[in-house]
Order: C-alpha cells, then sequence, then structure tokens
C-alpha cells in the first residue's frame, strides 16, 4: 500500500513538471489572441471598460466676417447695422471684440447684467470674453455619433468629457441592455455607464524622469563598521524578513556586534538609492506576456499602493511604484518602466490585469503618446471567480500576480506599516532587488530569476549583496559617463 502511495506521488510530481513546462512553451512560442465576449461586455462589466479615443477636429476662430455682414445687411435691407445707443456708460472693454465675427465693443452689449455673458449686435453670438468656445484650438467629438463632447467633472490629473447626445447609438445599443426593473426604478440607469466618456490628462506622465538618483544619497565610507557588516544587515533585514530593531538584536546575539537600528536604517537607504539604477535599468529580457496588480500597504496608518508589472515567463519584476493614491498616474508609471524594454510590441504582445479601469486607460494613452508601435488591449480577468471564459482562460496568470503579492506582504507585515513614503519606497528597491536576483524561487526549481555571473563568485549571501552593490555602482559610473557625452 505505501509503495502505490509513493508510486502516484512521484506520478502526480511528474505530471506538475510536465504541465510547468507547457505552459512556459505556450507563453513564449504559441500565440493567443485576445479573447473579446459579450458577457464580458454586458452592462454589468461596463464601469471596467475604457471607451476609445474620441476624434480630434480643428476648429476655427470665427464664423463670419463683420465687414462682409455690413455688406450683406446693406445690399439685404438697405442699410447696415448701426452702433449700440446706450443710454448710461458702456461696461464692455474697449479691446472686446466679438470672436465670431470680430465686431468692434461699439456693437457688443452685456446680455445677462455683470454676469459675464456678451452679445454680438451684427452675427447674434452670445459668449464669454475670457473663455468661449471660439477661444479653443480643436474641440472633441463622440466617435459614434460626431457629437461635440462636454466637459462634465475635474479631477486631480485629467477631466472628464461625456457625450450627452440622446440619440448617440452607442449610448442607446447600452440602454438596450439595461435591466427593466432598473429602467422603472427612480435613477435605475445610473447603476449603468451608457454615455461615451473621454478622460483628458492634464498631466504628462510620459515627460517624468524614472532614474533621477534622491539627493539624500549617503557615501560608502565606514567609520566604525565595514562593508561585510552592512551585507549581514541586509541578509537578516531583507531575506529573513526581520525588522530593524530585531535585526540589531540578531547581530549583538550571533555575531557580538552593536549597531543601533538607526545605523541598520541608514545602511538600508544607501543600499536602496545605489541599487535603484542596476535594478531598473538591467535588460531582463522580458518575453511577450506581462501580468500586472496594485497591492496596499500602511504608511503613517494610512493605505497607501504599490504597483507591480511582472513578466509572466521568468517571473521578474519590470515595473514597480509606490503612490498614495489608486488613480491611473501611478500605473502609467510603472507601466513605462516595464515597457521601455520594448522599442515596439509584438504583434503577440499580451497584458493580462484585473478589472480595474487604470489599465485600459493607461494603454490607451499609450497608443496616443507612441502611436501604433504600443498598440495593446488589456486582458482584464475579474473578479475571483470565472464568471466569464476570459476569467477561466487567464486565471492562471493572475494567479501568478497574486502570488507575488502575498510573498511581499509577508515581508512587509514583520514591519507594521512604513513611517514614510521614502523609507517605503527604499524597502521596495530592496526587496524587488532581492527578489529579482538573490531569492531562488520553486518555480524555477529553486534557482534564481536571473543569473549574474559576478554573483556566483559569492558562496554566502553577504558576499553577494557586496557584489550586487559594486555592480550598482558601476552602473551608476557608466550611466553618469553616458549623461556626460551627451
Amino acid at each position: 500500500m505505501a509503495n502505490i502511495i509513493l508510486h502516484l506521488i512521484r506520478l502526480i510530481q511528474y505530471q506538475q513538471r510536465q504541465i510547468k513546462w507547457l505552459l512556459e512553451f505556450i507563453c513564449k512560442f504559441i500565440p493567443l489572441k485576445q479573447w473579446m465576449f459579450d458577457d464580458s461586455h454586458s452592462p454589468k462589466y461596463q464601469k471596467f471598460k475604457v471607451d476609445q479615443l474620441p476624434l480630434f477636429a480643428n476648429r476655427r476662430s470665427g464664423k463670419w466676417d463683420f465687414d462682409f455682414l455690413q455688406e450683406y445687411y446693406l445690399w439685404r435691407y438697405g442699410k447696415k447695422v448701426a452702433p449700440i445707443r446706450r443710454r448710461v456708460k458702456s461696461e464692455v472693454p474697449d479691446d472686446c471684440k466679438c470672436p465670431c465675427c470680430g465686431a468692434p465693443s461699439s456693437y457688443i452689449y452685456r446680455n445677462n447684467g455683470k454676469e459675464g455673458q456678451m452679445k454680438c449686435k451684427v452675427c447674434s453670438t452670445v459668449f464669454n470674453p475670457v473663455n468661449n468656445e471660439f477661444t479653443a484650438t480643436h474641440v472633441l467629438r463622440c466617435p459614434h455619433c460626431g457629437h461635440a463632447l462636454e466637459q462634465k467633472k475635474s479631477r486631480k490629473f485629467f477631466r472628464i468629457h461625456k457625450c450627452i447626445n440622446p440619440k448617440c447609438p452607442y449610448y442607446l445599443h447600452n440602454l438596450k441592455k439595461v435591466d427593466p426593473e432598473h429602467l422603472r426604478e427612480p435613477f435605475g440607469k445610473n447603476k449603468y455607464k451608457l454615455h461615451y466618456l473621454y478622460r483628458e490628462f492634464t498631466v504628462d506622465f510620459f515627460k517624468m524622469d524614472l532614474s533621477t538618483l534622491p539627493k539624500n544619497a549617503s557615501s560608502l565610507k565606514f567609520r566604525k563598521h565595514d562593508a561585510y557588516v552592512m551585507s549581514l544587515c541586509l541578509t537578516l533585514h531583507i531575506n529573513l524578513s526581520l525588522s530593524l530593531r530585531r535585526t540589531a538584536q540578531a547581530l549583538h546575539d550571533l555575531y557580538g556586534i552593536n549597531i543601533s537600528h538607526q545605523q541598520i536604517f541608514n545602511y538600508a537607504r544607501t543600499a536602496a538609492i545605489v541599487l535603484k539604477p542596476f535594478v531598473d535599468n538591467y535588460d531582463y529580457n522580458p518575453s511577450d506576456t506581462l501580468v500586472a496588480d496594485e497591492t496596499y500597504v500602511k504608511v503613517r496608518g494610512v493605505k497607501s499602493f504599490v504597483w507591480f508589472v511582472m513578466d509572466s515567463l521568468s517571473r521578474s519584476i519590470l515595473g514597480y511604484r509606490l503612490s498614495d493614491n489608486r488613480s491611473v498616474g501611478p500605473c502609467i508609471l510603472a507601466m513605462r518602466q516595464a515597457l521601455k524594454y520594448f522599442k515596439r510590441l509584438p504583434e503577440t504582445f499580451r497584458f493580462i490585469a484585473d478589472g480595474y479601469s487604470a489599465y485600459p486607460l493607461a494603454a490607451q494613452q499609450f497608443l496616443l503618446q507612441f502611436g501604433n508601435d504600443f498598440k495593446f488591449d488589456v486582458t482584464q480577468v475579474i473578479g475571483l471567480t470565472n464568471d466569464d471564459a476570459v476569467s477561466k482562460a487567464f486565471r492562471s496568470f493572475k494567479q501568478q500576480i497574486e502570488r507575488l503579492n502575498r510573498t511581499f506582504k509577508a515581508t512587509y507585515r514583520v514591519s507594521s506599516g512604513y513611517d514614510n513614503y521614502p523609507s517605503a519606497s527604499n524597502n521596495i528597491v530592496l526587496w524587488v532587488a532581492y527578489y529579482n536576483f538573490l531569492r531562488t524561487h520553486a518555480a524555477k526549481r529553486y534557482k534564481v530569476l536571473n543569473n549574474i555571473e559576478e554573483l556566483n563568485a559569492a558562496d554566502t549571501m553577504p558576499g553577494k549583496w557586496q557584489l550586487l552593490i559594486k555592480l550598482s555602482q558601476q552602473t551608476i559610473l557608466r550611466m553618469q559617463e553616458e549623461k556626460q557625452g551627451c
């Protein structure tokens, strides 16, 4: 009986290895197209959907000409339009002109008293002298009906434009899918996203520098301790997930080294500043399948968010970002960090994320910024259960990033949150360096994700940390030389 059980266990382990090998083979060599299903685009999922880009139409500065209109009135009615006869002194500024026909201030009067609205006597145009439709260089139009979009809301990083045309085919198509019970309820339609929406960003996230070194970088010259003690601190603090005070206690109990937890914090901060350029600029040679997700951490007791973008095949973390909000801005920065390894996206490229609308909105901004070279769709695995065919087919990819989040949270919980954002960012950089280059993974048969030959010269983990810091220093010098050469 024992032999049969042992045989079955070995058979299951063999089948598991074969399944992992087949999954890696499929991800690398067999392209899978983006799946589109009607159930994933039902009104219940509309709030997760990002609409296509609007139509950008140029607007002329005016429609009519003042002199032409005066000649027309003379021909049609036998007289020109006379200036306004004012009973009191005019409150219209002398430099005010009609934006439509160019009529001077003598033909313009206030249409609603002191509210600011003006009206032209020649062309009957109602306008605001400060902000009006004629001052805009372009107009946004709905791609489905061509109706001009109307700005509805203004957020921190973007403005929301909406198509309010009640005869828009996009709106009528979505209205047919609404549950009849909700139509009978007051404001029942508000449960669904029916109108076309477009978010116009006011901040250019593609011009932000991703590789600038922090100003609080400190020296690696040691007074009391040496580089080996620093690497011991990193090994206990990062590899073994010990807090700063427990790291100091372990060094005292195991090696007789008296060091304060503040000094360990200074070592960790210096190491993070040195390692960040190497981690962010290492050539990971990513595959054509990326997975993204966000998780939360506590900074000063306030919920903050960490964004991760990883390669599904190699399991390496390509992009990461800490933010105090869950908006699309940090998502774009994390995706920029991951997509910078591509000059142009391959035809089989696939980006997998959850149902949060920030990911397709970020993909839309990449298309708007770089054109068809970075055009891709986001495969959204929605919810925790496979309620649609897309989630069922790509659930295994989403589980990879969820496993990454659990691994990260296990190391984060020992600190019970971070004290400030700089220290939180430094800890994340150190953890990503450890995860990508020093940590062994069961999915890779207990090998590191990215094998660096220089690190193989060290037999112990403190030695590997020292060599990794040395390689990072060389990377910083090379970046500085390239910057000076430019």
